[in-house]
């Protein structure tokens, strides 16, 4: 019978222990609330929100090791009603012998509204301790009953220095890790905090990868060969894949941070954003609808050329398409960074609206109507008093002095 394969180093490094979790340290800080939890023999129904790597589902199995509970995991991606049905099942045997179940529900978005309801009276009762792990924004993933009954506990992409710890633990565990059978280079450390982008997961995957290249290369020329560069690291990350998600909260995380870039004059910085959305494989006829109305929103009548920018640039998309169309989105996105800003167009249009509504019934003067007819021409040859509202010198407010001039200085 053959040998299984080890695990992958990733799966083989997972921390066995809270003090070994890195790059959390807010979360598991003393007093926090899981911490104060776990010391009372609690744990409250969590969702774990938090970019890929981030140790999410480390994180909840070392919950239920913390306080005895049985980890029972759950893909909400592969399984369905069955399986949860199958699960709750259990532990309800399980609960009614004195047990606990902590419910590890991965990628707890991926269930629709009725899926996530149905764990309602399992966490409301005590059957189960859910924990569910997202990449998603919550608020907008899950369902308004099933949020009210957790607790949503945010993790950070882990840190270039929690990276660095986590890497070198790898590298020096002779037991789960490479064994110090390898040493990064100095050089190489920065391709492969690059490669990683804050994900604990990925770094492990591009040193083994990397440590296999050097192993396959020396071929038993001695430990002080084995060495790992940063061709090495470059090699075995490749073109990582763009850490982009269109259809969820990396796409409006980005539009935003281009239109705060523009509106604070930040060219490079809104230049940078600009390049993101396009690597990430953003539509440009996206970016290009956003520049056009940033160019009325926060430039508006600072600069009017703005706008006829922003619209020639995406005429330009359409006539040319990419790549030669984005030249013309980065001609319009340094204009727009540039240009003076101003928003008296949002709010003259904010302020006309407001004041409509209230003077609804008021009847149009009769020298701004359409006279249709012989009668009304006869009306409106009547000497009119409208020079007293033309020659009146507007105040700062303009529109609330338009409006009482039209109704106090031109009765019909």
């Amino acid at each position: 019978m053959s040998t299984p394969p080890p695990a992958p180093l990733a799966e083989r490094m997972r921390p066995r222990a809270l003090a070994e979790v890195e790059g959390q340290e807010r979360l598991l800080a003393p007093g926090a609330l899981l911490p104060a939890a776990l010391a009372r023999g609690e744990l409250p129904s969590l969702v774990l929100w938090g970019p890929p790597g981030s140790g999410k589902t480390t994180l909840a199995r070392l919950l239920a090791a913390a306080c005895g509970a049985t980890f029972v995991p759950l893909s909400a991606v592969t399984s369905g009603v069955k399986e949860v049905r199958e699960l709750i099942a259990a532990a309800r045997e399980l609960h009614a012998s004195g047990g606990r179940t902590l419910l590890f529900v991965d990628e707890i978005h991926r269930f629709h509204k009725g899926q996530q309801d149905a764990f309602l009276p399992h966490v409301e009762d005590g059957t189960v301790v859910l924990v569910g792990a997202t990449t998603e924004n919550p608020g907008f993933a899950l369902t308004g009953a099933l949020l009210s009954r957790l607790r949503v506990l945010a993790l950070e992409p882990l840190g270039a220095e929690a990276l660095e710890r986590i890497a070198a633990r790898a590298l020096a565990d002779g037991e789960r890790g490479l064994g110090a059978a390898f040493a990064l280079a100095p050089e190489a450390h920065a391709p492969l905090l690059e490669a990683a982008a804050g994900d604990a997961r990925r770094l492990l995957g591009v040193l083994e990868s990397a440590a296999h290249l050097v192993a396959e290369r020396v071929l038993g020329a001695g430990e002080a060969a084995r060495v790992i560069s940063a061709a090495d690291v470059r090699e075995a990350a490749q073109a990582r894949a763009r850490a982009y998600d269109a259809s969820g909260d990396d796409r409006y995380d980005l539009l935003s941070a281009l239109h705060k870039s523009l509106r604070g004059s930040h060219v490079d910085a809104a230049l940078f954003w600009f390049g993101r959305l396009l690597e990430g494989g953003e539509d440009p006829r996206v970016i290009a609808r956003r520049l056009v109305a940033m160019a009325s929103e926060d430039i508006g009548a600072a600069d009017p050329l703005a706008l006829t920018t922003a619209v020639a640039a995406l005429h330009a998309l359409e006539f040319l398409g990419a790549p030669e169309g984005e030249l013309a989105l980065t001609q319009a996105v340094i204009h727009l960074a540039t240009a003076p800003k101003s928003n008296t167009v949002v709010e003259a249009l904010g302020a006309a609206r407001e004041a409509a509504p209230s003077h609804a019934r008021q009847p149009v003067p009769l020298h701004l109507r359409n006279p249709p007819t012989r009668f009304a021409r006869a009306r409106l040859s009547q000497p009119m008093r409208k020079k007293r509202c033309l020659l009146v010198k507007l105040p700062a407010d303009p529109l609330s002095h338009v409006v009482n001039c039209l109704l106090t200085h031109c009765p019909m």
